[in-house]
């Protein structure tokens, strides 16, 4: 990891950020070459997705707790939860393999403030969270459909998604797009 391109200091990392974050892409580079966890191949693109999931700090209100669904290879849950400690993360990931890989991360990490579910967002009891985030997992209308029992109105969506997200768009409430140079970032208010 390039420790210049997260010194943003509207990002507020914490001093191990950069340490946490080149452990998660040495992790993540090994399991991948077995279980095909992610498209990342590179150190280099592990560092520009963990980039793109702390991105957002740079423009969202503080959070205490986050739902993150379809977790899969830890994008963008395990680089948000390094760099919140004191926010609690539940991640939630069907797959059993990324399951493991994700359980491995955290004890390899010592993130003491992160849970994994073995489950399907369906199966997730009703809770309310500051912020609910999901990256490339399903259509904006529908991930909000089925979590917006689990949003109060001071609660935040925020999903990761490519450029062409308009037809996603159209009928969510009070939606703010915010393009930035690698990604798009839909930010939704119930």
């Amino acid at each position: 990891m390039t420790p210049e391109r997260f010194a943003d200091p509207r990002l507020d990392l914490p001093a191990d950020f950069v340490q946490k974050a080149s452990q998660f892409s040495a992790i993540l580079l090994e399991w991948n070459t077995i279980h095909n966890l992610s498209g990342a191949t590179t150190e280099k693109e592990v560092e520009a997705q963990v980039y793109d999931s702390v991105y957002p700090l740079s423009f969202l209100e503080p959070f205490s707790d986050v739902l993150d669904i379809g977790s899969g290879a830890g994008f963008p849950a395990i680089p948000l939860a390094c760099a919140r400690p004191d926010s609690a993360f539940t991640l939630v990931e069907p797959t059993k393999k990324r399951v493991a890989f994700l359980n491995y991360v955290v004890i390899k990490l010592g993130l003491k403030n992160v849970t994994i579910h073995d489950k399907r967002i369906e199966e997730m009891p009703e809770h309310i969270y500051s912020l609910i985030t999901s990256k490339a997992v399903m259509s904006a209308d529908r991930l909000f459909g089925l979590t917006k029992e689990m949003m109060d109105d001071s609660s935040r969506m925020l999903l990761y998604k490519g450029r062409n997200t308009e037809e996603e768009t159209t009928t969510l409430p009070h939606l703010k797009i915010i393009d930035a140079e690698h990604s798009r970032y839909l930010l939704i208010n119930k």
